[in-house]
């Protein structure tokens, strides 16, 4: 089986693929730096090399990579905030659908009727293997970024039926799906929306509250790879 991790920031600080081989893929969109083992692919959303910021993501780039090199099956791993109070940092959740107003797609030249959805064939499997309690059926809301959301976003955004919000997850999807490709979604919860809690958000304490999470997300990703290793 070919499989496919995609990850944020977090994957270039965890030592789970240190040994792994570097590859430059060639695109008709960009070129993009993966890291490969054993038919698993590995690829940083923001870049290996040079972080790109979400609103710069070359995604078509990323999942043309993917699919060139024959992966079939992808999972997934995004940084989240929680509009739900009752949906803690710390929290790892699996999103079953989203909410996204600037679509994307490798369709530049005719009307599209491409209805995505998102089936999680890995959720059952990693959960069982997983000691991390991971809740389900939640729905995920994109932003453009690179700046968080206003408390009258966030409010909007909740009414709107999500539980969380990011910057990226759902281009990828759009674009993993419209290309044949399975996703299974994990997310884990790195703050409270901007006005969900008293809590401060800014960028340093973004950053410290993704930095307390590293180890699990070590320790998460260990299992995803084990996980696709035995399935292989």
């Amino acid at each position: 089986m070919n499989a496919g991790v995609i990850s944020g920031t977090s994957i270039n600080h965890s030592k789970v693929f240190s040994e792994w081989d570097e590859a430059e893929v060639e695109t008709e969109y960009g070129e993009v730096v993966v890291k490969q083992r054993e038919g698993l692919v590995a690829l940083n959303r923001h870049g290996f090399k040079r972080a790109m910021p979400p609103h710069r993501i070359n995604h078509r780039a990323n999942v043309a990579a993917l699919q060139s090199l024959g992966v079939k099956s992808v999972i997934t791993l995004s940084s989240v905030g929680s509009v739900d109070p009752s949906l803690k940092p710390g929290a790892m959740v699996s999103c079953s659908d989203y909410i996204s107003f600037s679509p994307q797609t490798f369709v530049d030249d005719r009307m599209s009727a491409f209805a995505p959805v998102i089936t999680n064939p890995h959720l059952v499997g990693i959960s069982a293997a997983s000691q991390e309690p991971i809740l389900t059926d939640k729905v995920y809301l994109q932003t453009r970024g690179p700046r968080f959301e206003t408390r009258a976003e966030v409010r909007a955004i909740r009414m709107l039926g999500a539980d969380v919000v990011g910057m990226t997850f759902a281009n990828e999807a759009d674009l993993l799906l419209e290309r044949g490709m399975e996703v299974t979604s994990f997310c884990m919860v790195d703050n409270f929306a901007h006005g969900v809690s008293e809590q401060e958000l800014s960028l340093d304490a973004f950053q410290a509250l993704v930095a307390s999470n590293q180890a699990r997300i070590d320790d998460f990703l260990r299992l995803l790879v084990d996980y696709l290793l035995t399935r292989a």
